[in-house]
């Protein structure tokens, strides 16, 4: 598993980032909140959050241009 970070994110942080995820998800149309765009979405996140970004809408913004690149391909 080389490539993965340990971080560690305090309650608040595990909040900001459920928020993030629930309004990236839900604001995808009906037909794309398949499992695998959900998995896209978090792992995007996630690897913003372990970059050190705490913005609300920079989060949600990358991780939905992530999950439109990895569509187009």
């Amino acid at each position: 598993m080389s490539g993965e970070q340990n971080v560690v994110y305090l309650p608040e942080g595990l909040s900001l980032l459920g928020d993030v995820f629930d309004r990236a998800v839900g604001s995808l149309p009906a037909a794309m909140r398949s499992p695998s765009h959900r998995v896209a979405i978090a792992k995007n996140i996630m690897a913003c959050a372990a970059a050190g970004r705490r913005d609300p809408i920079e989060l949600e913004l990358a991780a939905l241009a992530h999950l439109r690149v990895a569509i187009a391909s």
